[in-house]
């Protein structure tokens, strides 16, 4: 860092993870500058708005839109200028300036400036890693671990005064600003990609790759034309269909036959899992001789029985491995009755034509069911092998493309992000003197 960054003197903080400070900084525990606000009230008969933190893991650290509450709960109350902390995994950093007064949910901190601090100051102090480190070493409960009030209570502060603290925050809302704006731009190149990838993937699956093929009306709602020698058939003629284990988590071990589950379905796999690639959890090697309907070899797919959106609905992956695998809790199995290239059906049933047929047929409101009977009645599309093999191959060879692209843009927004990081924790604790910087 250039030394024209820095301030003219340091002196120690008292606090090794704070290092050095600027000398004309003051250092207090957060209880002395800090007032954490409990102020609890009935939600449902305030005429306050409510600001859920309900979705906080896909929270950006702006403000939430308001919503009106929409069940019973109690909620804090916070004034505009009061910091909400997200006080659930607080690793995520989730925190926002209240724009306006409301309540919160009860997962958030209420933190409020005394005279000494500005509130935007406090804002981006809370997001800087030092701070979210030193809360995360504090916080109780090993699967949703919490922070609580009576530790963060006496942690050090380190800030300059008001005039300071304005142009500080000041600065990191222009720069910051400049930031979010390119990860922004990174994100909609990686939308556009998305779906240019789903766009060929679902042309070359429902009209083959040769242009001037003869084509025929396949009677499918939103698949229209394709070519005239392919087979249409419902999946019940192409696939047989069973449940996988009557399991737990609790069943699941370290060491055994590797397991799939429902939930790993929908959040960690999708399309395609391989025991030597994927991490798994597993079963004992007796349920190989108890339960050997529910053992999977290659080709074989799992499909989640229960999705909590009707997006979700139809998730799936297949097992691309010699390896043998069980389907776990709460998923469908679907073996190949006949010939055909499981890596092709995979395409095929990933395909907004595919899924939207489930769709139509789910059933639920918060939690929707998608049974053998729905996944028995959908159609798919099928060329000969020879013409599945084609197309496989074609499509493996443009994804990884594709996916070479999105890697080179996920990882400039993991710079761009570990950058807007640092850049906040550095200024917010006096190593970089921004003071006269400007931001153009």
């Amino acid at each position: 860092m250039s030394q024209l960054l820095r301030y003219e003197s340091y002196k120690e903080s008292g606090v090794q993870w704070l290092g050095k400070i600027p000398s004309h900084w003051e250092v207090k525990r957060m209880k002395f500058v800090v007032s954490n606000i409990g102020d609890k009230v009935d939600a449902k008969e305030s005429d306050l708005r409510y600001f859920g933190l309900e979705n906080i893991e896909s929270f950006t650290g702006k403000l939430l839109n308001s919503v009106e509450l929409e069940s019973e709960g109690i909620g804090h109350r916070f004034k505009k200028d009061d910091v909400l902390f997200g006080k659930l995994r607080p690793y995520l950093a989730k925190v926002f300036l209240a724009e306006e007064d409301g309540l919160s949910s009860t997962e958030a901190l209420v933190f409020r400036s005394s005279e000494v601090i500005y509130p935007k100051f406090l804002s981006y102090y809370c997001l800087s890693q030092d701070f979210i480190n030193e809360v995360n070493g504090t916080t109780f409960g090993s699967k949703m671990p919490r922070a609580s009030w009576d530790d963060i209570a006496s942690f050090k502060v380190v800030y300059p005064n008001l005039d300071e603290q304005k142009i500080i925050a000041d600065f990191l809302d222009k720069r910051l600003a400049q930031v979010d704006a390119l990860i922004s731009k990174q994100e909609i190149l990686l939308e556009k990609l998305a779906e240019q990838r789903v766009a060929l993937i679902s042309h070359a699956v429902t009209k083959g790759l040769k242009p001037d093929v003869e084509m025929k009306e396949s009677h499918i709602k939103i698949l229209g034309n394709i070519p005239s020698h392919w087979e249409i058939i419902k999946n019940k003629f192409i696939f047989d269909f069973s449940k996988g284990l009557t399991i737990t988590k609790e069943n699941l071990v370290d060491e055994g036959i590797p397991c799939v589950s429902y939930g790993e379905v929908h959040s960690k796999f999708g399309f395609e899992v391989d025991p030597i690639k994927h991490q798994l959890k597993c079963v004992p090697e007796a349920y190989i001789e108890s339960d050997e309907n529910s053992l999977l070899k290659s080709g074989d797919f799992i499909f989640a029985d229960t999705s909590e959106d009707v997006k979700g609905a139809g998730n799936f992956t297949y097992l691309n491995s010699d390896i043998p695998t069980f389907a776990g809790y709460h998923t469908i199995i679907a073996k190949m009755s006949k010939l055909n290239n499981p890596r092709f059906l995979a395409y095929i049933l990933d395909t907004e034509e595919h899924r939207n047929q489930i769709r139509m047929l789910i059933k639920g409101v918060k939690v929707f069911s998608i049974t053998q009977a729905i996944l028995k009645n959908t159609f798919v599309w099928l060329p000969p092998i020879e013409e599945q093999n084609q197309i496989v191959d074609y499509l493996d060879q443009e994804v990884e493309k594709y996916q070479q692209i999105g890697q080179r843009y996920e990882l400039t927004i993991k710079r761009l992000k570990e950058y807007r990081s640092t850049l906040i924790t550095q200024v917010v604790t006096g190593k970089i003197d921004v003071r006269n910087l400007k931001v153009n």
